[in-house]
């Protein structure tokens, strides 16, 4: 068990300190990835933004995931998908525009406060709080290998075996600290799981939406000036 989305990423982060990082960017799926993310960015020095990826709902079981949508509207169907799409291929494309506006919506209020950051030639480390189909994540890893990083990462606290397996082929590499044979839900491992918010994960990436280094250089630049006037 975890105490929080903030405990299981400084524990994560631990797998991931010791390795060579080229340039990092820590994308994060909202909206609890993005707390797990933060943490890593924090940890790690490096970069933070989002990836937007929405899941496919199976139809009448809004909670249970047939695949997923990217950002750019590449869909990944998942492997029980096919049970649910004989005849359904109005619903598949009604479900696709609602994800669509959705990502929309998350795009215009998260790029209001942090422009999309350059992936091409850099360390990726895409995170969440957990990996139940893996839909989301598998639709975010393909969107991001188009806009060629160095090497792509995928870094998560809990996930399920077999679908971590899946998410495997789709990454240079995972890091996963738990993968529990009896799984049924990403938050039946925290002790804390509650939900997050848009307000939140604007505020994160305000914070944290650039490594360290960086805020510390531009605010050597800004004082600059008034210590040669000062002089």
């Amino acid at each position: 068990m975890f105490r929080d989305r903030e405990d299981a990423a400084r524990q994560l982060a631990t797998k991931l300190k010791d390795r060579p990082l080229h340039d990092p960017l820590v994308l994060a799926i909202p909206r609890g990835g993005v707390v797990t993310g933060a943490v890593l960015a924090e940890e790690l020095g490096a970069e933070l933004d989002v990836v937007l990826s929405r899941k496919l709902r199976a139809p009448g079981q809004p909670e249970l995931a047939i695949g997923a949508i990217s950002e750019d509207g590449q869909i990944y169907l998942n492997h029980h998908a096919e049970e649910f799409m004989e005849g359904l291929e109005d619903y598949l494309a009604e479900e696709r525009r609602h994800q669509l506006a959705e990502i929309e919506r998350r795009k215009k209020l998260f790029r209001s406060v942090r422009p999309q950051a350059r992936v091409t030639g850099r360390t990726v480390i895409v995170t969440d709080d957990g990996i139940a189909t893996g839909s989301t994540m598998i639709a975010a890893l393909q969107a991001i290998r188009t806009h060629q990083p160095r090497e792509l990462i995928v870094a998560v606290p809990v996930a399920s075996p077999d679908r971590l397996a899946e998410v495997r082929r789709w990454c240079d590499e995972a890091i996963c600290l738990l993968t529990p044979e009896l799984f049924w839900a990403v938050g039946q491992f925290y002790e804390d799981f509650r939900q997050v918010e848009d307000e939140e994960v604007v505020d994160l990436l305000r914070k944290f939406g650039k490594p360290p280094q960086a805020n510390e250089t531009a605010a050597a630049r800004a004082e600059a000036p008034a210590q040669a006037t000062t002089g």
